[in-house]
């Protein structure tokens, strides 16, 4: 790992930091609302699970907006680093798959007349926060490969 000849400052870095905490916390309130008792009890469940979709998709919208932004990470991190531009398509390739499997899941439990599998909600909803957990991984990691900074994401 090479060092950039730039490193952002500290507000930067503690505004990464808060966002990457916000995205975790509605990851966390997704996993809580699978988890939680669905039988007989399926309609109020799958609402509370939809509420927590919901909430993550505009986290989710707000992580790709300061990512790829025009003002966002990327592009000033390609600027100071451009040795890493097949991470960040990467990243950004992630975006638009993982924005496809919340906007699927949120319409489908959102849907009122299904009557709720529990067990195929569960699933694809814990694929999705996995998918999820390695994208924040594989963010990290390139933060700290362009500015030898952990970002980490709990407060």
């Amino acid at each position: 790992m090479e060092p950039t000849s730039s490193t952002p400052d500290q507000t930067f870095l503690a505004e990464l930091r808060r966002r990457r905490a916000e995205l975790l916390e509605s990851m966390s309130a997704v996993e809580q609302a699978l988890a939680a008792p669905a039988p007989g009890r399926q309609a109020h469940w799958a609402e509370r699970v939809h509420v927590a979709l919901v909430e993550l998709s505009a986290d989710f919208r707000e992580h790709i907006s300061i990512t790829e932004g025009p003002d966002g990470v990327y592009r000033e991190l390609l600027r100071t680093a451009p040795r890493l531009s097949a991470a960040v398509a990467r990243l950004t390739r992630e975006h638009a798959v993982i924005e496809d499997l919340i906007t699927k899941l949120v319409a489908w439990v959102g849907e009122p007349e299904l009557n709720q599998d529990v067990d195929t909600v569960r699933e694809r909803g814990t694929a999705l926060l996995a998918e999820l957990a390695r994208h924040r991984q594989r963010g990290s990691d390139l933060i700290y490969e362009a500015y030898e900074s952990d970002i980490g994401g709990e407060t």
